[in-house]
């Protein structure tokens, strides 16, 4: 199982390394919360473990983005706040699990043991089927009538949210989130540039323009 660490203390993020890495897991860790960020994007996790206190970009905010572009990684938040209200904050916020530091080891293996049984009972369809498209958004390819057409990652998060909202305008700017996170230093106009792509790999009809605003995908079959 594959574990990302983002950590705000040296000792303890060594320390934890090396206890997970005994128990079995490949351990992937960092203490720069945006290189954090973009690896829990990007990388491939079973779990991340979070600190809440990070420089630059704090956990809570981590939690939120990931959750925002539609990562569904198992998070457990490590926080020295014990106050109620910090707790339901960070669950709120999208953290499956909190925990106080200081923390007993045999109570952080056992949280992750809980959520590794949660993710591995959990029966996600990654297919969504709209419009007379078929989604797979694992596959990163697309089905249109008896042609399998592939994309790239990026495409399929711009399919993806054009299918949840079909027939409904989403902003350029929901897009530019979704695709690159709001602490992205790309250029706005890329989203411009992903609807064309896509929409050569589709078929143009498909996506329809509203000015100023946004796109949306248009229901050809006139199924939702």
């Amino acid at each position: 199982m594959k574990l990302l660490l983002i950590g705000a203390e040296t000792k303890l993020s060594n320390a934890l390394c090396r206890i997970l890495s005994k128990e079995g897991y490949v351990v992937d860790g960092t203490m720069d919360s945006e290189i954090g960020l973009e690896m829990a994007l990007f990388g491939s996790y079973d779990l991340l473990v979070l600190d809440w206190l990070l420089p630059n970009i704090d956990g809570l905010s981590i939690v939120k983005e990931l959750r925002l572009q539609g990562i569904t990684i198992p998070i457990l938040l490590l926080s020295a706040n014990s106050k109620l209200e910090d707790k339901v904050e960070g669950l709120d916020a999208g953290a499956d699990d909190y925990l106080v530091k200081p923390f007993f080891n045999e109570e952080l293996l056992a949280r992750l043991r809980a959520l590794s049984r949660r993710k591995n009972k959990e029966l996600v369809d990654n297919n969504l089927m709209v419009a007379g498209l078929i989604l797979d958004t694992l596959k990163c390819n697309v089905s249109k009538g008896r042609e399998l057409i592939n994309l790239s990652r990026k495409e399929t998060l711009l399919l993806e949210t054009l299918m949840r909202n079909c027939g409904n305008v989403v902003t350029k700017e929901r897009i530019f989130e979704r695709l690159w996170g709001s602490y992205s230093r790309n250029e706005f106009a890329n989203v411009d540039l992903y609807i064309y792509y896509l929409r050569r790999k589709i078929g143009a009809s498909y996506i329809k323009t509203v000015r100023g605003v946004g796109y949306y995908l248009e229901n050809k079959s006139g199924v939702s």
